[in-house]
């Protein structure tokens, strides 16, 4: 890994774009927004920053969020000297801006998935590191960056969230290192709690608990899933992202082993969101096309809520749980 030639690239560059992950998380908009920061504040050079589908408005208090652009919004002719994906898995996790990334001078791929298959000119691709924002504050640190509280702020988000506020397994001393020395330059913690997990509206909590509450448990309850669909989210008037948490309540029962929520998409096809506390849940999304980490992840299906249900079912089954 050259993180020397990540400076020199910087340098050399007079318009760069920080590109974000669909259906974007705490981990790719806080490593977005936290490298735009570091960027601004070493380079002094302002990026231009692309989410491809609707930001989450609980994490609109990011700071430098509401300057992002929806992929709508941004010349798709334009050629970039940079393009930087970060927390991006695969390449057509960017969507429509798959064009501006293939047609930039330069990229970059910053990420911390093991599925991610190094597809960047220079591809800084941690897998043992808790999120993708671990991965910016690590080369920041490398390569002598100062780091103020605005880029801190914004990468313990992504630590923070990636690590279900430090109760996952990827919890690792390093990324407490990191957080601590984030905290260290002022970031407080109880904000930033509040700010990811208690912004709930009671739309979103009454179509959370409608939700558990039809979940089907299967074979001796080691397999439980629930399903979304839209006219759930309409009658509740709550939109996709109340989603958020609810796969790890239903790992969190005593005796699941395996748990997934199915959600119908606005434009057709269904969403999987994988937790497991046994077998690798980012193998059976890869087959759909999706990835993520052994014991949580997601990939987004073509096909309808049932049938996706029966796939995933099938897949699951051929493990020993």
């Amino acid at each position: 890994m050259e993180v020397a030639k990540l400076n020199d690239i910087i340098k050399s560059s007079k318009n760069i774009l920080i590109a974000s992950h669909i259906n974007p998380d705490g981990d790719t908009l806080g490593s977005m927004c936290g490298l735009y920061s570091l960027i601004k504040l070493n380079f002094k050079k302002k990026c231009e920053m692309l989410v491809v589908s609707k930001l989450p408005d609980k994490y609109t208090f990011i700071p430098n969020i509401k300057l992002a652009k929806h992929i709508e919004n941004i010349d798709k002719s334009r050629e970039y000297d940079l393009v930087i994906n970060v927390d991006v898995a695969a390449l057509d996790r960017i969507c429509d801006g798959v064009v501006l990334f293939e047609k930039a001078k330069n990229t970059v791929n910053i990420d911390h998935h093991k599925t991610n298959i190094e597809y960047a000119d220079l591809n800084y691709v941690e897998g043992d590191a808790s999120s993708a924002s671990e991965v910016v504050y690590s080369l920041a640190k490398k390569l002598n960056w100062k780091i103020d509280l605005e880029a801190a702020q914004c990468l313990y988000v992504g630590i923070l969230t990636d690590t279900g506020s430090f109760r996952f397994n990827n919890t690792t001393p390093r990324a407490m290192q990191y957080a601590s020395e984030m905290l260290q330059l002022g970031v407080d913690p109880n904000e930033m709690f509040k700010n990811c997990y208690e912004t709930y509206t009671k739309g979103m909590a009454l179509c959370q608990a409608y939700c558990v509450e039809k979940a089907v448990f299967l074979d001796d309850d080691k397999i439980v899933y629930t399903t979304v669909f839209k006219k759930d989210m309409e009658k509740y008037n709550t939109d996709e992202e109340f989603t958020e948490g609810l796969t790890e309540r239903l790992r969190a029962i005593t005796s699941t082993k395996v748990a997934f929520v199915a959600k119908e998409m606005k434009n057709g096809g269904c969403k999987i969101s994988m937790r497991s506390k046994s077998i690798d849940v980012a193998e059976i999304c890869s087959l759909f096309g999706g990835g993520g980490h052994k014991f949580a992840a997601g990939c987004t299906m073509k096909y309808s809520v049932d049938e996706s249900v029966k796939k995933i079912l099938h897949e699951i089954r051929k493990y020993e749980i």
